[in-house]
């Protein structure tokens, strides 16, 4: 059972890390005979970074100040990725772009995928991505992990084309399907691990969580998940500085971004209800989130009363679409190993769901830093950051130290049709293949429009 709490930056706390009173067993490579270890002593061993605690320079000691660093990638542009990106055309005309990184190494079709789902608007060149993947790539004897990442970038997000009326939402989880589905097809013998943030935190908790054991991802960690987005909405309308600077902000980046695919969401599909959401959207005067959902997402988020693991559109009000999308209440069927990472100062995720009193799933580590703000925790002006050495020490322990019951692929078998649509069974509405375009991506430049960090 989740416990919803507000927590408070107290001084320089401990760094606070949760376990269910019985964490799952894993068979540990490490351990003769092949014995089992619960997740809590190997995370204890295999993760010692986690149990530090944040700790950071006297300027960038508050939330506030760590958030507004985060939106000026200028300031620290020292990890460089360079992708090649592959589009794929989904079933329902939509497409998404995959930024498979590195580009210049044979690598094994066996070596570990990391699969990344960025934040709101945020696409592979954000540099919370690249903090973490510059090291994931980087082969093992100069020191990184030397395994294959790819950033899924949604419709119209990190340069992508819009080629259909339908776009991406807070909670939407048939675009990660398909992505998925085509990354199994492309590598069989892969093991895939999720790595999302903010937005994309909330994608993967969802995804793992509704798929349980079926999920195609062996693991999954999140980073400054946003986990109720009812309750985080109110509590930054509950402030000056939240309703005016951040819900307007978020607000903006997403109206934005709106602008930019109009002809491609509206122009080009008269009479289908894109068209009047957009025109609503687009003529709203500096919208925080809760207005722009208000007026466009909660009613043309995703397929029109569809309700199995996908969303139910439209929605009667913004509330109930928060209430859907949120992943807090959906912890409990996570059915892969999972570690949830927020700040207690974070500004925009103000309410994090803890457990106590012996509940908690056997699955999930839930971890608690004193600061950080909302994808922050710069340790130092140099952009060096806290969480990429447990996230790394973690995907290492998982690769690495884990002997997993089968090699063998997650989830339904997959199938290529008569035309050509990679797909599974059951899913007649999923499926994707590849098409021409992307090519070299420099994820060192960032895009224009909208802001980055968030």
């Amino acid at each position: 059972m989740a416990l919803f709490c507000r927590f408070r930056r107290r001084g320089n706390d401990d760094t606070v890390v949760h376990f269910a009173p019985n964490p799952l067993r894993l068979l540990a490579k490490s351990h003769q005979h092949g014995s089992s270890a619960s997740l809590e002593d190997l995370v204890k061993t295999r993760c010692p970074s986690l149990f530090t605690p944040f700790e950071t320079t006297f300027y960038l000691n508050s939330g506030h100040v760590q958030t507004f660093y985060s939106l000026y990638p200028g300031l620290f542009a020292t990890d460089k990725v360079w992708y090649r990106r592959q589009h794929i055309r989904l079933i329902d005309g939509g497409t998404l772009g995959l930024d498979f990184t590195p580009i210049d190494e044979k690598l094994p079709d066996e070596t570990p995928i990391i699969v990344v789902l960025p934040g709101l608007t945020g696409g592979s060149y954000e540099p919370y991505v690249k903090a973490i993947l510059a090291r994931v790539i980087t082969p093992v004897n100069r020191g990184g992990l030397g395994y294959r990442a790819v950033v899924v970038n949604h419709r119209g997000c990190g340069g992508v084309p819009v080629t259909s009326p339908t776009f991406y939402t807070a909670g939407e989880t048939e675009d990660i399907r398909q992505a998925l589905i085509y990354l199994s097809y492309k590598f069989p013998r892969a093991q895939l691990h999720g790595l999302g943030f903010s937005l994309g935190a909330n994608h993967v908790t969802r995804y793992i969580a509704e798929e349980g054991e079926n999920s195609r991802l062996w693991s999954a960690c999140a980073l400054a998940n946003p986990w109720d987005f009812h309750a985080n909405s109110d509590a930054l309308d509950a402030s000056f500085i939240g309703h005016n600077v951040y819900h307007r902000a978020l607000g903006t980046n997403i109206q934005n971004l709106v602008l930019r695919h109009q002809k491609a969401l509206a122009i080009n599909h008269p009479g289908h209800p894109m068209v009047e959401a957009v025109n609503r959207a687009v003529n709203l005067k500096y919208p925080h989130l809760k207005a722009f959902d208000c007026a466009f997402t909660r009613h043309v988020g995703g397929r029109p009363g569809w309700k199995g693991k996908g969303l139910y559109f439209p929605f009667i009000s913004v509330g109930d679409y928060y209430d859907y999308v949120s992943s807090h209440r959906m912890v409990n069927d996570i059915k892969v190993p999972y570690l949830g990472i927020n700040s207690a100062d974070d500004p925009i995720v103000q309410l994090v769901p803890t457990f106590t009193n012996g509940h908690g799933n056997p699955y999930v580590v839930m971890t608690l830093t004193a600061g950080g703000g909302h994808l922050g925790w710069f340790k130092d002006a140099s952009g060096d950051r806290w969480t990429t050495k447990p996230v790394l020490e973690w995907l290492r322990m998982l690769v690495d130290d884990i002997h997993w019951e089968s090699d063998v692929q997650r989830g339904e078998r997959i199938f290529v049709d008569s035309e050509g649509w990679i797909r599974e069974p059951g899913t007649s509405h999923l499926g994707c293949k590849e098409v021409e375009g992307g090519g070299l991506i420099d994820g060192n430049r960032g895009e224009s429009g909208v802001f980055q960090g968030l």
